[in-house]
């Protein structure tokens, strides 16, 4: 018998597709994002530093935003910030 996932493994695969789907939307900007929504990839990584805190785990705020982007928040910026 399948064991059914937790709310854990439901919430950490909705964040995953998020991330994704924020990662190859490229075009849209952090703006738009805040705008429309009230956060942004900045926010949703700065919530993922604060989720690790809480963890006990040490994540600087360039890596949490590694972890969201995709790649290094200065390279992001200079490839796709208009």
């Amino acid at each position: 018998m399948q064991k059914s996932p937790s709310t854990t493994e439901l919430e950490a695969a909705a964040f995953r597709r998020l991330v994704a789907h924020l990662q190859s939307r490229t075009d849209v900007q952090n703006i738009d994002i805040m705008n429309l929504a009230g956060f942004c990839r900045n926010c949703l990584a700065r919530w993922y530093q604060e989720a690790a805190a809480e963890a006990g785990e040490e994540l600087s705020k360039d890596q949490a935003r590694e972890r969201v982007y995709g790649m290094p928040y200065a390279e992001w910026k200079a490839r796709f910030q208009k």
